[in-house]
């Protein structure tokens, strides 16, 4: 199979970003002078936008935010060529957004995220989908699914799934669900060095890749430990670098070897960590 061959459903998140970068040290408790932006974002909206840039076929299952910004983001998402037909629009009063607040030198400080409209993809939603993600080459699931959402998803997909650990306060959604799942297992598993904290003793998948920041990636992986350096680069904002180190990851392919996953995932984090925005439009140039 050919990268640009894949067809990749992912289930997750999509929401409005706001950020909040300081023009010098941030000072906790004082109102700190920057600049603010309005994106789209999302762990799964941004992981399917990289994907949709580096040439995949990607169908989105997410529910938008209702009121203004939901059908907005909805039209974004189908303009950048995925698709978007087997998600829903929120009520009303149903939101979805995540603030951020960077420091001069854009690593994050601290966030705040909104995503009660994630909340009605329950494993019931799921059920109505199943044959959306069954015939996709591979499914890409977040955190702000529910345990027991994310547990039926496990049982119940049929591809190499890959689970995003959002967060630490979402990455124990992880662990419950693997416990109340029947099979147990999956095929891959991304989260950055304190969610695998979080995530100690959990057992399931067979890949780990664990984002290391400045120190790059180490993969789990057929009882080996992997350390790959991260790429040289200028930091701009590490919002999305994350998304975008899976994103590479999934377009590698499943049956890609650790180290070529290793390579197109990190290659995919540094063009979003040098980017002021969570997607870098240079991901659609790479060439590995």
């Amino acid at each position: 199979m050919q990268l640009d061959d894949m067809k990749i459903c992912v289930i997750g998140g999509a929401n409005v970003d706001i950020t909040a970068t300081s023009s010098a040290a941030f000072r906790v408790g004082d109102s700190n002078p920057g600049r603010v932006e309005v994106s789209w974002g999302g762990v799964g909206r941004n992981i399917a936008h990289n994907l949709a840039l580096l040439g995949d076929e990607v169908e989105l299952l997410t529910i938008f935010g209702g009121g203004l910004f939901g059908p907005v983001i909805a039209r974004a998402c189908a303009a950048l060529g995925i698709g978007t037909e087997h998600s829903e629009i929120a009520p009303e009063g149903t939101n979805s957004f995540f603030v951020s607040i960077n420091n001069a030198d854009g690593e994050l400080v601290g966030g705040v995220a909104d995503m009660n409209a994630t909340e009605g993809m329950t494993a019931e939603w799921l059920a109505r989908r199943t044959e959306v993600f069954n015939s996709a080459d591979a499914v890409v699931a977040d955190a702000n699914l529910s345990p027991e959402a994310l547990a039926w998803l496990i049982d119940h997909c049929e591809k190499p799934l890959f689970l995003d650990a959002v967060s630490v306060a979402k990455a124990g959604r992880i662990r419950e669900a693997i416990a109340l799942s029947r099979r147990k297992r999956f095929f891959a598993l991304k989260c950055n060095a304190i969610e695998n904290v979080e995530l100690a003793g959990v057992d399931g998948c067979c890949r780990r890749y664990v984002s290391v920041g400045a120190e790059g990636l180490r993969v789990e992986a057929d009882g080996r430990l992997y350390e790959f350096p991260a790429l040289p680069c200028i930091v701009r904002s590490v919002t999305g670098g994350g998304d975008a180190l899976l994103a590479g990851i999934v377009h590698a392919g499943p049956e890609a070897s650790v180290e070529e996953s290793a390579r197109w995932g990190l290659a995919c984090a540094r063009c979003a960590v040098e980017s002021p925005a969570a997607v870098s439009e240079e991901i659609k140039h790479l060439k590995i």
